[in-house]
């Protein structure tokens, strides 16, 4: 299982790999989207039970997501990746499976405790292997890829639900993740050495991780990227009754509202990329949120004077918003990782927690509540952008905000290990 720690890898490479790694957790929820009706009729639910498979994976995905990081600051990173991945492709071989709801629930939330692997573990990851402009750019790359995810993967639900069973959507995750789990087991690299690693014993953790989370400044930035994204997830979790009920499309056709929500998400990992090193993080992020802004406006404005949206226009204000989002991204995880050089892993799942517990919340109590109505979609999104840019706004009047290339390189412990 051991990759010799002088293996080679080029920073191309290990983008794709990592926005693979990233990309299981999105194909999770949004692949079963178009199969929400055969399944509901199949298994006997309605649309609010069915609305807590999305519930449960995220809750699980959250309570797990505090132990992947410090787990690979203790083990390696590498063997976390690989062991979260098998978890997944059993749980996926379960959910396939599964012949009622309550089993269905319990391989979802067993999905949801190994999707996180990818994602959090991949962040520090990157940040042991770069810093400053150069992680910008890495993690900009990464996102651009990851952004593929929820654009093709309802697309990839529909057609596999017009040639077969539901079930079959399952099939397709354990075969992609089997294929995420060779490319890791051949081309992926030890990053985190043993000389670098932290003790795994529960006091200690339990003591970092309260010292991260009462740090007012991990608070501001945590808050500020969780509301932020929270303005997207809130139609990502509606996208069900949105795109069928709301724009009355079929399931073939989810393609209409995710690849303009997800090709500004790309265009704004791009420019971030870009950028790094031309233009300030903090400045960078103020354009971000200034998007956000304006494509909250919009979408509210539309929704006031349309009062039955439709393809394309209803959906336009999302390729702005999801721009934005892409711009602020990389900032603001950059600096939490920054803050914790010693402990990526901690703050990484620290950070991940705190959104997907929003994120959980989204799915299982405010999506229900408000995704029968585009207007009362509009006001939740625009209620998140305005929280997310007031924690911005209190960060950077805090004086604290410090772009990454001007953190002290020895604090940050470069290293070059592919």
């Amino acid at each position: 299982m051991n990759q010799p720690a002088t293996a080679k890898l080029s920073l191309r490479t290990l983008a794709w790999l990592l926005g693979g790694l990233a990309m299981f957790g999105p194909f999770s929820i949004d692949t079963i989207f178009p199969a929400f009706a055969h399944m509901g009729v199949e298994l006997g639910a309605d649309k609010v039970a069915m609305q807590q498979t999305i519930s449960v994976y995220l809750l699980a995905y959250a309570l797990m997501s505090v132990v992947h990081g410090p787990l690979s600051d203790a083990v390696g990173r590498r063997k976390v990746i690989i062991g979260g991945l098998i978890v997944f492709t059993l749980a996926s071989v379960g959910c396939a499976l599964s012949r009622d709801l309550p089993t269905l629930l319990a391989f979802r939330a067993l999905q949801g405790l190994s999707a996180g692997v990818g994602l959090i573990v991949g962040r520090a990851l990157i940040r042991d292997v770069l810093h400053g402009h150069d992680a910008q750019r890495l993690m900009s790359q990464v996102s651009m890829i990851f952004g593929v995810a929820p654009a093709i993967a309802p697309i990839i639900g529909g057609w596999i639900l017009g040639w077969g069973h539901w079930s079959a959507i399952f099939w397709f995750l354990v075969g992609f993740s089997l294929l995420l789990l060779l490319a890791v087991w051949i081309a992926l690299p030890e990053t985190h050495p043993p000389e670098a690693r932290l003790s795994l014993a529960p006091r200690r953790l339990l003591r970092d991780y309260v010292a991260i989370f009462v740090n007012p400044r991990f608070q501001r930035l945590a808050a500020a990227g969780t509301f932020n994204f929270g303005a997207l997830f809130l139609y990502i979790a509606s996208a069900p009754a949105f795109v069928l009920d709301l724009l009355r499309l079929n399931e073939r056709q989810f393609g209409w509202f995710f690849v303009p929500m997800i090709g500004g998400m790309m265009l704004g990992a791009y420019t971030s990329g870009r950028t790094a090193g031309k233009i300030s993080g903090a400045r960078l992020a103020n354009i971000g949120f200034a998007c956000c802004g304006v494509s909250a406006v919009i979408n509210v404005l539309y929704n006031v004077f349309v009062p039955v949206p439709s393809i394309p226009w209803a959906v336009m204000p999302m390729a702005l918003g999801s721009f934005g989002i892409a711009l602020v991204f990389p900032i603001l995880t950059l600096a939490v990782l920054d803050m914790y050089p010693r402990q990526r892993g901690s703050a990484s799942s620290l950070q991940a927690f705190t959104s997907l517990v929003m994120n959980a919340l989204i799915a299982g109590l405010l999506s229900p509540l408000l995704s029968h109505h585009g207007l009362h979609l509009a006001l939740g999104a625009a209620t998140f952008t305005l929280l997310g840019w007031l924690f911005w706004r209190w960060e950077t009047s805090a004086g604290q905000y410090v772009p990454a290339c001007q953190v002290e390189a020895a604090a940050l412990e470069p290293t070059d290990r592919l």
